[in-house]
């Protein structure tokens, strides 16, 4: 139950992330992310109000700082969607994403078989493959290119130190606290996209009607996380994130169905190491 929980989440993160980022290139980055988090969290909310549970003040601290997580990882893999980079936006967030997670288990002493090792370690090239993109060098840009490369990693480095601390910091709170802590991850989320925008000096405001439709992708990305926290829960919290982390091969999937777009031989091997990996992950 825990990896088809893990694999939903990374469906729902892939297709947050294909309406996200369409929606960014015709809007902004920042204010994209706000509508986003903030149906993200009217929707946890009203989750919460239906299940019950028994939260303690640790989880809490917990969800606090996997919503700040949440906020600078959608804040920065906006702005490098927006911007164009998603074929190095997206593999650098992604490894970042499931490399945190696995930090945080090994050091809370999960242990795994061999296989389940061997389809972790799989999962990390295949995520990058996947995610990748053939891009022509322009024959008087170079240092340009150069220069938006240079942006491009910087923002999926910053976007998968986020989600990681997300994934890390909500792996803690129990299937006891019910969604109410996921609620106020949510809810955390917000002001730290909006304190993050204003310290990078971008506006958050929305001024064009694009804007509006990154409020589809909230429940898509509250869904996602929402399943993230019932895998760690029912299982182990670095197969969930690692699993959770294979959202770009729903994107990738997403932009050759919907737009057409060519899957290359890089993508297609990613797509295999992927797939080999989630075999190898369930039957350890």
């Amino acid at each position: 139950m825990a990896i088809a929980l893990a694999l939903f989440s990374a469906l729902g993160y892939g297709l947050s992330d294909f309406v996200g980022g369409l929606i960014s290139r015709r809007s902004s980055a920042w204010p994209v992310a706000v509508f986003a988090q903030l149906s993200a969290t009217v929707c946890t909310a009203a989750a919460a109000l239906l299940v019950p549970g028994t939260p303690e003040p640790r989880d809490f601290w917990w969800a606090a700082l996997a919503g700040v997580g949440s906020g600078m990882g959608t804040g920065f893999l906006y702005r490098g969607f927006a911007s164009g980079r998603m074929s190095v936006v997206a593999p650098v967030s992604a490894v970042g994403a499931a490399v945190v997670p696995v930090a945080a288990g090994a050091v809370g002493g999960e242990r795994f078989s061999l296989v389940v090792w061997v389809g972790i370690v799989l999962a990390l090239p295949g995520i990058w493959l996947v995610s990748s993109s053939v891009e022509e060098l322009p024959a008087d840009g170079a240092p340009a290119r150069r220069a938006s490369l240079a942006e491009g990693v910087l923002d999926g480095v910053l976007a998968g130190l986020g989600f990681g601390l997300l994934f890390a910091a909500l792996g803690q709170v129990p299937e006891a606290a019910g969604l109410w802590p996921l609620a106020l991850a949510q809810a955390v989320s917000l002001p730290a996209v909006v304190v993050l925008a204003a310290v990078l000096g971008a506006s958050w405001v929305p001024r064009r009607r694009a804007t509006w439709w990154a409020l589809l992708a909230g429940p898509l990305g509250a869904s996602a996380t929402a399943a993230f926290l019932f895998a760690a829960q029912s299982g182990f919290l670095t197969v969930a994130g690692v699993l959770s982390s294979l959202y770009p091969a729903t994107t990738v999937l997403l932009a050759a169905l919907v737009l057409h777009e060519h899957i290359h031989r890089a993508q297609g091997v990613g797509l295999g190491l992927c797939a080999l990996a989630i075999g190898l992950v369930a039957g350890g």
